[in-house]
């Protein structure tokens, strides 16, 4: 099974550890979050994983290289010259994938989520894609229907939202930074 892991972020908000590596190289236990990552994705069967890069490129292609990607077969998707968010990454990764559902993971989420079950689980639904929420403290929201179908997103900070389709009532979730992807998704995604 194929994955991809969010890795090209400026890391923002855990300066002043990105200030000289990218956020996928800051350690937690000992261990930095691309390995953890790289890890949890193995134990789950994901061993053709692609790795979106940016912040410090170099460094974890270095750090991959140096271990030899943990086992898994590993490819880059350089965003070096420009950094394309959620969107962007996907489709400038979309060479990397087949017909075949993808997993993709952010580099600094770390979970507990069984990952086999969430993939099955998308098999099973027929979904475009499967999005891993909870009813968490956020400053943003995704918002759902009572089918549990995504029709919107909210920032509580600004006050912002945006609705794709308007329902009767929707219920908010954040986003834990992992989803399961159809192949098919790339046909909505704009060459914007």
């Amino acid at each position: 099974m194929k994955a991809m892991i969010f890795a090209a972020g400026l890391g923002t908000r855990l300066r002043p550890l990105t200030h000289h590596r990218p956020k996928a190289l800051v350690e937690v236990g000992g261990k930095c979050l691309l390995e953890i990552v790289i890890r949890r994705l193995l134990a789950h069967g994901f061993e053709e994983i692609v790795v979106n890069v940016h912040h410090f490129a170099g460094q974890v292609e270095a750090f991959l290289a140096q271990h030899a990607g943990f086992g898994a077969r590993i490819a880059i998707s350089d965003e070096r010259s420009l950094l394309l968010d959620t969107g962007g990454g996907l489709r400038q990764a979309a060479w990397f994938f087949d017909e075949q559902p993808f997993l993709v993971h952010n580099v600094d989420v770390l979970s507990d989520i069984d990952l086999t079950a969430m993939y099955q689980a998308h098999l099973q639904s027929g979904a475009l894609a499967t999005l891993a929420c909870r009813r968490r403290q956020s400053s943003r929201y995704l918002l759902f229907d009572e089918q549990n179908h995504l029709c919107g997103w909210k920032n509580v900070k600004s006050g912002e939202v945006r609705m794709s389709r308007q329902v009767k009532s929707c219920h908010p979730l954040a986003f834990s930074g992992i989803h399961v992807i159809d192949p098919n998704i790339f046909a909505h995604l704009s060459a914007k």
